[in-house]
């Protein structure tokens, strides 16, 4: 059975180009949904703005990270915005100490 944390090893390769960060370890992906025994699976995520540049790329390089996993027959990505992207609040503790937050 597939689980939220195969969800997330499956995601973490992809990065922010602007920050060089996983999306994972940013804190962009606020949900994992799996269903019909890991056959189908859905991610909310967010982007560090509205306006970010790689939004379309990184919602791609998530979509193929979904599809890569083995026995997923059907993904999507759910793009979100509240609640609002917060280093602060999301983002793991290396990430923080990476971006510069104590």
């Amino acid at each position: 059975m597939l689980t939220q944390e195969q969800v997330f090893d499956a995601l973490r390769p992809v990065q922010d180009p602007e920050i060089g960060l996983s999306i994972v370890d940013l804190g962009l992906i606020y949900g994992v949904d799996i269903e019909d025994e890991g056959k189908k699976v859905q991610i909310s995520m967010t982007l560090t703005s509205p306006m970010c540049p790689y939004g379309p790329q990184l919602v791609a390089l998530a979509q193929a990270a979904l599809n890569s996993i083995p026995g997923v027959e059907s993904s999507k990505v759910n793009l979100v915005w509240v609640p609002r992207w917060d280093p602060r609040e999301h983002a793991s503790e290396d990430a923080k100490a990476q971006l510069g937050f104590w």
